[in-house]
């Protein structure tokens, strides 16, 4: 191969997003991972007993299969299949019926009682072009394509969830809205966390949320074999710690959090930048388990069994007096919990009769504290007899999330915090977030617009901006 025009440090979803871009426009791409494995947070290992198949971060993907770009990638030609459950979400409550986020909106609204009319005045508006809200939502700020739409979301997203949610009556509805909202990781009655419960809200009613045929590492087996048939090379095992360690290139795109990229690029960065970079907030950190179970998850609500995610901790209230204790740096006795239900839906995850189990809840940056008995209670509280049918577990700290991905600062899976300040000014205020003050280094990790998730829509807008500079530097050594 000839001296790359573009490497890529990282190999995670938006790092391999970017490679695939530019190898499409003729860029010769080289990606080089530390690890002996590709993937960030898309991989899949054993993690308890042999022929247990464990996501080991994200594991269902309402925002890959809904991607403006992901979702045009042929994907599929290279291995990739989505399985879809009947339901994307379960929330169940205490003494009463679980509360089922269906792709049909008249099957959701049947369960809501009083709240029916108003959650459809909620969501149908978005349900007649939810693929132009998600292509606005998920660039960068600027001028949008649909502006009346983007003008209807911000509307209602501006607001805190807890707002958003005195629309409504009923505990279902409420609840419903919290569990999708506190997957922004931050106190519910915060500006924008309506937006997010609002936004995966839709999602369900567009597609419903899948999981990856045979684990999430085949989103990055499909996504590796693209580079390469676009004619890209990738390589592990290779420890990008400084710049000696990067060969001569045109451009630099580093999926990294923005602490590495201060690390290692720091000589050819202004000192001003760098402080700025510094000064970047990335929130709480998560408590993950993973279980080889001897059946599928008991759910006092069968029902439960139908949805890839499902979401605990009660009502809206109890939700948020959970999220707001974490940003006080501490450990709720009731945490909120995300479950999620792979095997149910992919027999390939386990032996024949068996299950997977997935969960994790949000606990404060940097935590060592096992929660193990806290998040199994939460699912025994719902799920009566859950411990019984445990065969193995496996635990991962904050600690062991930043050091099996130093993406993951203090145990952060979202690439910093996402709230009214940082939202779209991640990981620094620029006109184009994606660029720095070098013209020839880019930020192309979850640290920048839209953010976490994996959708690769960071990766691209990046690869975009880095294509339209290619061309102006020689292959050098970066100086």
């Amino acid at each position: 191969m000839a001296d790359p025009d573009a490497v890529i440090i990282g190999s995670g979803p938006n790092g391999l997003a970017a490679a695939v871009h530019l190898a499409r426009t003729g860029a010769q791409v080289l990606v080089l991972e530390a690890r002996d494995r590709i993937g960030g947070g898309t991989r899949t290992g054993e993690l308890t007993l042999p022929g247990f198949l464990h996501d080991e971060c994200s594991a269902v993907h309402p925002m890959a299969i809904l991607s403006p770009w992901l979702g045009q990638l042929p994907l599929a030609d290279h291995g990739l299949r989505w399985i879809q459950p009947p339901a994307s979400v379960a929330h169940p409550l205490d003494d009463q019926p679980a509360v089922l986020l269906r792709r049909s909106l008249a099957d959701t609204t049947d369960q809501l009682g009083a709240d029916a009319a108003s959650y459809r005045r909620l969501i149908e508006p978005f349900l007649a072009d939810p693929h132009g809200l998600l292509a606005d939502a998920m660039a960068p700020l600027g001028l949008p394509r649909h502006p009346l739409l983007m003008l209807r979301f911000g509307w209602h997203g501006l607001r805190s969830a807890v707002r958003l949610a005195r629309r409504f009556a009923t505990p279902q509805a409420r609840a419903l809205l919290a569990g999708c909202a506190a997957h922004s990781i931050l106190p519910l009655d915060r500006a924008v966390t309506g937006a997010l419960g609002l936004m995966f809200l839709i999602t369900g009613h567009v597609e419903e949320w899948p999981v990856a045929a045979g684990g999430s590492q085949a989103i990055t087996r499909a996504l590796a074999s693209l580079v390469i048939a676009s004619g890209g090379r990738i390589e592990t095992g290779v420890h990008v710690r400084s710049l000696a360690d990067l060969p001569p290139a045109r451009v630099y795109l580093f999926d990294t959090s923005p602490a590495q990229l201060a690390a290692i690029a720091a000589p050819v960065l202004p000192d001003r930048y760098l402080r700025r970079l510094a000064r970047f907030r990335y929130g709480p950190g998560v408590f993950k388990l993973d279980w080889a179970l001897a059946g599928p998850i008991p759910w006092r609500d069968p029902r439960c069994l139908e949805a890839s995610t499902v979401h605990l901790g009660g009502s809206l209230e109890q939700i948020a007096a959970a999220e707001a204790a974490v940003w006080r740096d501490e450990h709720p006795q009731q945490p909120f919990v995300l479950v999620c239900q792979q095997s149910q839906f992919d027999p390939t995850r386990a032996p024949p009769g068996q299950h997977t189990g997935y969960a994790y809840c949000h606990v404060p940056a940097g935590s060592t504290v096992d929660v193990t008995a806290q998040v199994e209670q939460q699912i025994e509280r719902f799920a009566p007899g859950f411990r019984d049918r445990i065969l193995a577990r496996h635990v991962t700290t904050t600690t062991d999330l930043a050091r099996d991905n130093p993406n993951y600062v203090g145990g952060a899976i979202t690439g910093g915090v996402a709230d009214l300040f940082q939202l779209f000014t991640r990981p620094v205020a620029r006109l184009n977030p994606y660029t720095t003050p070098n013209p020839r280094v880019f930020l192309c990790s979850a640290s920048t617009p839209p953010g976490g998730g994996v959708h690769g829509m960071c990766g691209y807008h990046a690869a975009r901006a880095a294509a339209r500079r290619i061309h102006r530097f020689t292959v050098a050594p970066l100086r």
